[in-house]
């Protein structure tokens, strides 16, 4: 294409596509993080709420398509891959937070939803087994319909065991929807689905944001135990365990010193105390008084006068 045709191009552009484009450019390159959400199926109501819930924490900002994918090709910068996710109903949305945190909050934020006749089931559907508080009457025949294993048993309704009645990607039908409604089962989760998010020349996809959050700080707690006894066992000092190494030595100096009798000043009160409980003990087994040294010699006061032998 030629400049001029190139410039005949442009200028066929309305203004307020420019305009937006640029907005779009502005808010892409203010978070560190950028993403795809899709938007599908949400009430615009449900969908003002979760703007207000993200306030503070992520951003969501949505235009036409068209739009979107010229703002990620202006940025470049390796954010353009996001082009391959604009399809159907979606938004931007940015943040500083890290992916995972976003894919966290995203994902705590959807909620229960009823299921219309001709949507597709995202996961199996299942009527659990229990009473489902219906009186006997023509539900228990539409809930054999749908493939509930139902009877009428201790004056109501009871499901005998659980019952999938439709498999993930099958459709709903009208029959289905009355009795999930009746029952107030809602199947599927509403809230936005975190389709891609770029962050610093990363492109993550849901599969690698979806870890255990307690698991994975368990794995590293144990980790790090286990990296911590290692360097204590190999006597490898570090910053974590030189405290440990050290406190280790001076037990085991201490030990050695008591051991072998060594008189030095850390050790002598405790082998001062360890002699005199020897001399003590010893003292405890001989009858001769004489014997003992003047401290080891009873008390003869304790004892009272000396017995006079008894004449006649």
């Amino acid at each position: 294409m030629s400049s001029s045709e190139s410039v005949r191009k442009t200028e066929t552009i309305p203004q307020w596509k420019r305009d937006e484009v640029e907005e779009l450019t502005t808010f892409i390159e203010q978070y560190d993080a950028v993403g795809i959400v899709g938007v599908e199926g949400i009430p615009s109501r449900q969908l003002q709420l979760m703007r207000r819930d993200l306030h503070g924490s992520a951003e969501l900002r949505m235009s036409r398509n068209t739009l979107v994918v010229r703002a990620l090709e202006a940025v470049d910068e390796g954010v353009e891959q996001l082009t391959e996710h604009v399809a159907g109903q979606i938004a931007l949305i940015g943040t500083n937070d890290n992916p995972f945190a976003l894919f966290q909050q995203l994902e705590a934020s959807k909620t229960p939803a009823p299921i219309s006749a001709g949507e597709v089931a995202p996961n199996d559907i299942v009527i659990p087994e229990g009473d489902t508080g219906v009186d006997p009457g023509p539900f228990v025949g539409e809930l054999q319909q749908i493939g509930a294993d139902a009877r009428i048993e201790e004056g109501s309704i009871q499901v005998l065991s659980d019952s999938t009645v439709l498999q993930a990607g099958e459709t709903v039908d009208a029959d289905l929807e009355a009795v999930l409604s009746e029952l107030g089962i809602e199947p599927k989760e509403v809230g936005l689905d975190l389709k891609s998010v770029y962050s610093e020349g990363v492109l993550f996809d849901p599969e690698e944001l979806e870890i255990d959050v307690e698991a994975y700080r368990e794995d590293i707690q144990s980790a790090a135990a286990a990296a911590r006894n290692l360097s204590v066992n190999a006597e490898y000092p570090t910053a974590q365990t030189a405290p440990t190494l050290i406190a280790k030595a001076t037990g085991e100096a201490k030990s050695v010193a008591l051991a072998a009798a060594v008189e030095s000043p850390d050790v002598v009160d405790t082998l001062i105390s360890k002699a005199d409980a020897q001399v003590r003990a010893l003292a405890n087994q001989i009858d001769d008084p004489e014997a003992l040294p003047e401290e080891g010699k009873p008390d003869r006061r304790s004892r009272g006068p000396p017995r006079r032998a008894s004449s006649g």
